[in-house]
């Protein structure tokens, strides 16, 4: 009997030993946190998750909205407060959301673009239409997956190291959707998709846009997941006066503000504990202030610490040291699989990302390598999933998907002192007879009509061939001292001439590129060139004729040139090499008004730019150009002086002297700049150049004297939407006359 009563003793030692385990397990608190969305100004998320983390709170379950979903995922994924505010100060958020690739990821053709064009629109069938969005989001995408390269094997995402969902918003029908599991970096992009200032990620078919639409604040969700407590980070707006509300982007983010406040009445009530950081200062595009953001959530936290520091004790564990997550810096990718192209076979997109199988890379070489591919404008978005194998080695897979666009209307505007006035009207065409050709026209009217058409098929690593022909134009008051250098009109009484420029050129032409910046050219050439005047009258006769030819002529030439760029910007270069070469060889003529035999042209640039200071670069730069052979022509002589203009055949700028002032047949000049940034896009350039300008300078022997010809420029220059904007104020120390020039919008 006795032996019974302490057998069931025993057993009722173990229940009730049980019972008190689980109430224990019952006691440990389940935390969920909630971020909401609100562009720059999620930034507070950060300093409000140092509070967190320092207080000893282990978050089990995190959901987020937009920037609270970027921000969330990152510390879900494993990420410390601290490394997540170092992650966010090093980056460039304007570069980031403008997708703003890089110039050197470009193609020749594409820097042209780049380089030329204000405005890019799509005219598929005629008709101007808009793009989704301001930008692809590439960049984001890019930066995303780099940072969660180590849950990327993690398809559902309560399997990451923190549970975790966000909310994104249908755009056809306007739907909220729950976004997890899939691809990490694609549902985050996309849930931060501001509409307008990015475009909407296709995911299983949907168009997925910004969650904030829908809902910016998921406590209800959250709190569907089995969570006891929450913890809710806000930094949506607040409802502004009358007095702020000034512009159509403010007014539409007020109306947009509606619900979402109305919607917060209740949301707050079903969080226990609310943080509301102080950013009546911010707005959705503050990133250039997100120092201040961080501090203001990490100032509204702090006032909850020890709510927050008892939570902490009410989850009754220890929470123990996180394992900080070292983002990684280079992989091996082993194999290459891609989908979703239709029209561009996977070795075109090899050929684009120059990726070989094997080798180990950084990940600024892979960014570099899918910028190369999404400057080509052939794609909305690329999208790529790197599974993990051994050894930082990954196999790739890409998911791309080709744009529907064909045809664009291109715009842009411009004055110099040369050209004057005009506006470019561009239309372009690709796959208009094979699938990698690309068809350009430019009209450019104002106070001189010119235009240039292009017709180029891109072989990619193989020769490539292309057409061109131009015609470009301008009017110049000069000297008379300078007609007579460059014709063989007699003397007139005049000083000073109004001369007519004309150029029509026409090439046929086939280049390869050894490396993407750095290409190699053969072709042939037609010239045709005149210069005239109204100034002079004809001996013979008292009355004005409508013109007097000065010289004209039409030319045949072979041609071969070649390039080297690696500079970073055309117009404000602050690092990379700059290298051109090119050889005419004129051979027959027909109609001139000279006595033509065959001549060559031969010209060379070299330049150099590179970062002394943060804010300041230097710039090198030397240039020469010499005829060989004798002949009268004196239209593609070498004419130095100006600034602000697109180079045509041989004129050069020159500080210190006007266009055309100075001319020879031969010429060598060096120049120097220093460009202080004194503010983002604002530069203060100051530059020297000198220079020897004379016939058969090479001959003489003058080309290593010391210079005849030197001038200073002190300019600023400011980088807008419409492109540069120079102001130079030029002086000669040999004629002790200053120069004023102004350059407006991009050079064509």
């Amino acid at each position: 009997m006795k032996k019974q009563i302490a057998l069931w003793l025993l057993v009722f030692i173990c229940f009730q030993t049980l019972a008190q385990e689980e109430v224990f397990e019952q006691k440990k608190m389940k935390v969920g946190l909630v971020l909401s969305g609100g562009g720059a100004k999620g930034l507070a998320h950060i300093g409000a998750l140092k509070m967190i983390d320092s207080a000893g709170v282990k978050v089990d379950y995190i959901a987020g909205t937009s920037m609270g979903a970027i921000i969330g995922s990152l510390y879900a994924a494993g990420y410390t407060p601290h490394q997540l505010d170092s992650i966010f100060r090093e980056t460039n958020f304007n570069d980031l959301i403008q997708d703003d690739l890089p110039r050197t990821t470009k193609t020749f053709n594409e820097r042209k673009d780049s380089d030329r064009y204000t405005l890019i629109l799509p005219f598929d069938n005629f008709k101007v239409s808009f793009p989704s969005g301001l930008s692809k989001g590439q960049n984001i995408y890019n930066l995303l997956s780099q940072l969660m390269i180590h849950v990327s094997d993690v398809e559902n995402f309560e399997d990451l190291p923190i549970p975790f969902f966000c909310i994104g918003t249908d755009i056809e029908t306007g739907e909220e959707i729950t976004l997890d599991h899939g691809s990490l970096p694609q549902a985050v992009s996309a849930s931060g998709a501001i509409p307008s200032l990015f475009s909407p990620v296709e995911i299983d078919g949907r168009l997925i846009s910004d969650g904030g639409i829908t809902n910016n604040y998921p406590v209800e969700k959250l709190k569907a997941k089995g969570v006891d407590y929450i913890i809710g980070v806000d930094v949506q707006d607040s409802l502004a006066s009358r007095k702020e509300l000034k512009t159509v982007f403010e007014v539409m983010t007020q109306v947009n503000n509606f619900r979402t406040i109305k919607d917060m009445k209740d949301k707050i009530g079903k969080t226990d504990l609310y943080i509301k950081p102080n950013i009546t200062d911010f707005s959705i595009l503050s990133f250039e202030k997100g120092d201040k953001i961080i501090e203001a959530g990490e100032n509204a936290a702090r006032r909850f610490y020890s709510e927050l520091q008892a939570v902490a004790q009410e989850q009754n564990q220890d929470v123990g040291e996180k394992i900080q997550i070292e983002p990684l810096d280079s992989l091996t990718i082993n194999s290459f699989t891609v989908s979703g192209n239709k029209n561009y076979p996977k070795k075109y997109l090899q050929g684009k990302l120059k990726l070989r199988s094997g080798r180990k890379l950084s990940f600024k070489e892979l960014n570099r390598s899918i910028n190369n591919l999404s400057a080509s404008g052939n794609f909305k978005r690329i999208e790529y999933c790197l599974m993990p194998q051994e050894n930082d080695e990954y196999n790739m897979h890409m998911m791309v998907n080709e744009t529907e666009n064909h045809m664009y209307l291109r715009l842009a505007l411009h004055y110099d002192e040369l050209f004057r006035s005009a506006a470019l009207v561009n239309i372009t065409k690709k796959r208009l007879l094979l699938p990698n050709d690309i068809i350009s026209f430019d009209g450019i009217v104002g106070d001189n009509f010119r235009y240039d058409f292009q017709y180029y098929i891109d072989k990619g690593d193989f020769w490539s061939l292309g057409i061109n022909s131009n015609y470009n134009q301008f009017k110049k008051d000069v000297g008379f001292d300078f007609v007579q250098q460059n014709s063989n009109i007699g003397e007139f009484n005049v000083n000073e001439v109004r001369i007519a420029y004309s150029d029509f050129t026409n090439q046929f032409y086939a280049e390869t590129f050894f490396l993407k910046s750095f290409k190699f050219g053969l072709g042939a050439e037609h010239k045709y060139t005149k210069i005239e005047t109204k100034t002079i009258l004809d001996q013979t006769s008292t009355d004005e004729l409508p013109f007097t030819i000065l010289e004209q002529s039409n030319l045949y030439s072979a041609l071969g040139y070649i390039e080297f760029d690696t500079y970073d910007n055309f117009y404000f270069p602050s690092s990379g090499i700059y290298f051109s070469g090119l050889l005419n060889l004129y051979l027959l003529s027909g109609e001139a008004s000279f006595d033509f035999s065959e001549f060559s042209i031969a010209k060379g640039k070299i330049g150099y730019a590179f970062r002394p200071l943060k804010k300041v670069s230097l710039r090198l730069e030397t240039d020469t150009g010499l005829r060989i052979g004798n002949n009268d022509m004196s239209a593609l002589n070498f004419f130095i002086g100006g600034y602000g203009n697109r180079p045509l055949n041989n004129i050069t700028s020159f500080y210190g002297y006007d266009f055309l002032e100075l001319s020879a047949n031969s010429y060598i000049r060096g120049k120097i700049e220093l460009d202080y940034e004194i503010f983002r896009k604002n530069h203060i350039v100051a530059g020297y150049n000198a220079a020897n300008v004379e016939d058969n300078l090479y001959e003489t022997g003058n080309w290593l004297s010391l210079p005849d010809y030197t001038g200073f420029g002190l300019g600023y220059g400011l980088e807008t939407i419409l492109g540069p904007i120079e102001l130079k104020y030029t002086y000669s120390t040999e004629t002790n006359e200053s120069q004023w020039f102004i350059s407006l919008g991009y050079w064509f």
